[in-house]
């Protein structure tokens, strides 16, 4: 995944671990209002606090973008490293070869067979409003230590750096 520099420098952080977990949960609504999450791979962290993705231009995610003003949640997790971001955000169809040319990778192909001239392949672009993030910089045991002692003493453990950033 290629990030870039923030012009919002409290993003930072959030691009890093987004850079670092890679695959997120995408959470749109469908027609009869449910939530509906899938995976997708992030491809591109941008200078603007944008988080790119390929996708296929019929798939029910970019009409229930179209028809919910956009409004989508990307979530990552990385569970073996209990760091955590959950982003906000307006989320675009973009239909630009250029674009598509610069975040082509090899495994894309797995998802576009056709490869990067492919008609149904197109970008979805989401803007973050606001995320949230949790990094724990704790090991492993050092975490289920602090989980074991807030069994006994009653007081939630501190489990590393929660913030929440508006872009």
């Amino acid at each position: 995944m290629e990030s870039k520099p923030q012009k919002n420098e409290q993003m930072s952080k959030v691009r890093d671990m987004v850079e670092e977990i890679r695959i997120a949960m995408m959470t749109t609504v469908d027609d009869q209002g449910n939530l509906v999450s899938r995976p997708m791979a992030a491809l591109q962290f941008d200078e603007e606090g944008n988080v790119w993705f390929f996708t296929q231009r019929t798939s029910p995610k970019v009409d229930q973008i179209e028809q919910n003003e956009r409004r989508v949640n990307v979530a990552f997790a990385s569970v073996s490293d209990a760091d955590y971001v959950s982003i906000s955000g307006v989320a675009n169809e973009v239909d630009d070869r250029a674009k598509i040319d610069e975040l082509w990778n090899p495994q894309a192909k797995a998802w576009f067979p056709k490869g990067k001239d492919d008609p149904e392949l197109t970008l979805l672009k989401v803007h973050t409003q606001m995320a949230e993030y949790w990094d724990s910089n704790d090991s492993t045991m050092v975490r289920l230590f602090q989980q074991a002692a807030a069994v006994v003493t009653g007081n939630p453990p501190k489990m590393g750096e929660n913030e929440k950033v508006y872009n």
